[in-house]
């Protein structure tokens, strides 16, 4: 049994977990920056980046405290080296390369990404290759085919802005709060999701892309308009962006091999309106649908050592001076895309 050392860094979370290949965490820590960036209403990378080289020493020192353990104890230390906002993804990837020289321990440079779409498989022993991910986060929203560590085909990506981030901005624009997903969700439960009329960018399109720049400039105009009540706007723009996501995934499922699972991932995935959508497809499509408890959703350390753990499993460890990251596609091999924006 491998014991590994996970450090993730890519956003605005430090974090640090100490994770074994038989599927236990040990040990996780996580330090938000929430007040850091609320004044700001969004991320900040430069101070993201000084909040990164802060707290990630500290909260290692803290998860070995947790489990009693030492790096002795350690078999890998994986670290997130990209994608991500570069100088916070340098700080883990730095720390790591770190110990990893300083004890002789193996370094697996975990892609972000990567750590998401296994997740699942942290939690569910039974979820097996292959299956069907809904990747969708603050950066990127994506359909893969999972066939293996690894192994990735990308079906769709956002050919601009991700979900994830269109929640973020619509939460700025009504006025919301930090983070934006949680807060837009919140005053949804109390608006009309039929009182404004928003498109569904892409819907029906034989293009099997994702689109959410129109919808978040026409809940700008909503806004502006003052014909509408925040809550109304947050209603019918989560319902927006369900239908966008329902419509696409049923695009790439008619056009796929049937696969035994459906899986979801990424910060978005805590949405619950997005996730009985998820389950309401995985239903009719007779799959088993399997999404990670809700705090495994949003970036941690865990999902980075698990990554790690399956990655040291299957002999994939790397050199010290491999680099960060800031854009880094899970199948580097997929067709370009249109469009300015797209993120892999």
């Amino acid at each position: 049994m491998a014991v590994i050392l996970g450090l993730e860094s890519s956003c605005d979370e430090t974090a640090a977990a100490l994770v074994d290949s038989d599927r236990t965490i040990i040990a996780h820590k996580l330090a938000g920056q929430e007040e850091h960036h609320r004044p700001y209403g969004g991320v900040v990378p430069e101070i993201a980046a000084r909040a990164h080289a802060e707290k990630m020493t500290p909260l290692v020192e803290s998860v070995f405290a947790d489990a009693g353990m030492t790096l002795a104890d350690v078999d890998a230390i994986a670290a997130t080296a990209g994608p991500g906002l570069i100088g916070g993804v340098m700080v883990g990837l730095v720390t790591g390369k770190a110990l990893a020289l300083a004890t002789g321990k193996p370094l697996i440079a975990v892609n972000h990404l990567e750590g998401h779409a296994l997740s699942p498989r942290l939690v569910d022993a039974d979820l097996g290759f292959p299956y069907l991910l809904l990747l969708v986060s603050g950066g990127h929203c994506q359909i893969l085919r999972v066939d293996g560590v690894g192994r990735y085909a990308r079906l769709a990506t956002t050919i601009d802005d991700a979900a994830g981030e269109a929640f973020d901005k619509t939460a700025k624009l009504l006025g919301l709060g930090f983070p934006g997903g949680p807060a837009v969700e919140a005053a949804a439960r109390q608006g009309d999701s039929a009182a404004v009329p928003l498109p569904r960018p892409l819907a029906g399109s034989k293009e099997p892309h994702f689109s959410f720049a129109g919808l978040k400039s026409a809940v700008l105009r909503a806004s502006d308009s003052g014909q509408y009540a925040p809550q109304d706007i947050a209603a019918s723009f989560q319902q927006a962006v369900v239908d966008c996501l329902r419509d696409r995934l049923n695009h790439a499922l008619d056009r796929t091999d049937r696969l035994p699972a459906l899986v979801v991932a990424g910060g978005v995935a805590a949405n619950g309106a997005v996730r009985a959508m998820l389950q309401d497809v995985a239903a009719q499509r007779d799959m088993r649908f399997v999404a990670p408890p809700l705090w495994l959703c949003t970036d941690n350390a865990a999902m980075i050592g698990w990554a790690g753990a399956e990655r040291f499993a299957a002999g994939l460890t790397d050199p010290l001076d491999i680099p960060a990251r800031p854009r880094w596609p899970l199948d580097d091999q997929a067709p370009p895309v249109r469009g300015a924006g797209v993120k892999g």
